[in-house]
């Protein structure tokens, strides 16, 4: 009978490699196979600088909406200490967007996309 806890680790490493290199490939990972060896990571590092982009968008729209909410408190309460904070949270917001969609991109070239970013 075949027991698993007592087979020798050499006989698994085949699969345990395939498996490893499966896994990888599955997160945007590439393996370079001629020659050089090693594993390429500029699919991972893109597609985790487009979501980084999208999720300080969405919280930069998110503090703007509840800016301009606090705003509209504001003005129908006549209440000037939430208008003020209103207008700091809408303006806090755009700028947070404006960051997202300018600087966020340039990371791209500094891990060597080249992509929208830039680069070399």
């Amino acid at each position: 009978m075949f027991n698993l806890f007592n087979a020798r680790a050499s006989h698994f490493m085949p699969l345990m490699s395939v498996i490893a290199l499966s896994a990888l490939r599955l997160f945007g990972f590439s393996y370079n196979s001629n020659g050089g060896g090693g594993i390429f990571l500029m699919g991972f590092f893109s597609s985790a600088i487009d979501g980084l982009k999208t999720v300080i968008t969405a919280i930069g729209a998110g503090i703007g909406v509840w800016g301009v909410i606090n705003l509209l408190e504001g003005y129908g309460n006549d209440n000037a200490g939430s208008k003020s904070q209103g207008i700091k949270q809408l303006m806090a917001g755009g700028g947070i967007i404006i960051l997202a969609q300018t600087v966020i991109p340039l990371l791209s070239s500094l891990f060597g996309g080249g992509g929208e970013g830039g680069g070399e």
